[in-house]
């Protein structure tokens, strides 16, 4: 019984040792203007995003939270409301944070490491990238081709810019990784699906991440990614083409054609609406605003299709069989793109977020897009 006694004790000790040594690390710090609310530490792994922990704040505003160490570079992120501070973690490292609510997105600082640090710089260059491609959308004194074009450039400009000083500098770091999935609105700037260049830029993460984090479960996602880009890249090609092919002939048109299958199965072209006047419309029904959405559409629907109004509905929603239950009630043309947020005519149509919307008019022309529109209701009108 003794010897019993004896070995649980050993074990009970072995385990005391064992949790003192657990390797840890803190992210800490302080947020001003922000009694009362609750500050979430998340982590942001591959198949989603999980809390932690949380604290709510009182006057100082102090918090400091530990949990155990990653074996390869990891992220994780404060959060109060919509308000997000991204945060990498390589080892055991102290991570302090200042910064004041509201605004902490972008007004903090940050000390004790080097790639929270870059990460603050991509994030305020993203979000100077965003403010600038909304300013040109929203510029009612040029065109919707001239728009989509001074968009691209800014962000192929963004993307050199990224590339150059950050991914291929330094491609084993954190900030390289977390470069890689920025977006604006849903949709990646760096998106391999579409662009030979960007899957090089994956590439060069994923090999360096090879090196230095073997085995690493987020080396082993860029890959997949960079292979299946790979794979895809003939049947870009060959999209592109044919999408090509159907750009030269929005002169004859007028506006560049779509079509898909609606939720009864039938082929439906854009441009056979013609002599009507269309809302192009590009929609997620798994929005949560998405109902008061549909019913706003319905009723400019109801009380202007008589009159030649119709609607194009094209949803981006990946679950298809979720899709056709949202519209099988539903009187306009429903057509849906399966390639969804990662579509190439949402490239052609340059678009941003969603949801986004065209008016059309009876010539098949693109009269203006829904960042130009104040009344929509009153557009229609006069086109009818």
């Amino acid at each position: 019984m003794r010897h019993i006694w004896k070995t649980a004790a050993f074990v009970a000790t072995a385990l005391t040792i064992a949790s003192c040594n657990e390797r840890k690390f803190t992210v800490e710090g302080q947020i001003d203007n922000a009694k009362d609310s609750v500050l979430y530490f998340e982590n942001v792994g591959l198949e989603g995003i999980n809390t932690l922990d949380s604290i709510k704040l009182d006057d100082n505003g102090n918090f400091s939270f530990s949990e155990a160490a990653p074996g390869a570079p990891e992220f994780y992120r404060l959060r109060i409301a919509d308000q997000i501070i991204n945060v990498s973690i390589d080892s055991t490292e102290t991570v302090q944070f200042k910064g004041e609510y509201p605004g902490m997105a972008s007004n903090y600082t940050v000390s004790g490491s080097d790639n929270c640090e870059k990460i603050k710089e991509l994030t305020l260059k993203q979000m100077d990238l965003q403010s600038r491609a909304i300013a040109i959308q929203r510029n009612t004194t040029i065109g919707i081709d001239e728009a989509n074009d001074s968009i691209r450039k800014l962000i192929n400009a963004y993307k050199e810019e990224v590339k150059h000083n950050y991914i291929y500098k330094e491609p084993m770091k954190a900030f390289s990784y977390f470069a890689l999935f920025q977006a604006i609105g849903n949709y990646l700037i760096f998106n391999p699906r579409t662009d030979k260049e960007d899957i090089k830029a994956f590439a060069a993460v994923a090999t360096s991440w090879d090196t230095y984090y073997p085995h690493a479960e987020r080396g082993q996602n860029l890959h997949n990614i960079a292979i299946e880009g790979m794979k895809n890249q003939r049947i870009v090609d060959a999209q592109n083409s044919q999408l090509q092919v159907e750009a030269s002939k929005v002169n004859e048109a007028g506006v560049l054609d779509i079509a898909l299958p609606d939720n009864h199965g039938q082929e439906r072209h854009l441009t056979d609406l013609k002599g009507q006047v269309v809302l192009l419309d590009f929609h997620i029904f798994a929005m949560n605003d998405s109902p008061a959405r549909i019913i706003m559409l319905r009723e400019l629907y109801n009380k202007y299709h008589q009159q030649g109004f119709e609607i194009y509905q094209v949803s981006l929603d990946p679950d298809e069989h979720f899709w056709k239950q949202q519209t099988a009630a539903l009187p306009w043309i429903s057509v849906r793109d399966a390639d969804g947020v990662n579509s190439q005519r949402l490239m052609l149509y340059n678009i941003q977020a969603v949801p986004d919307y065209f008016i059309i008019d009876r010539g098949n022309n693109l009269v203006k897009r829904a960042i130009q529109i104040k009344d929509l209701e009153a557009e229609i009108k006069q086109l009818l």
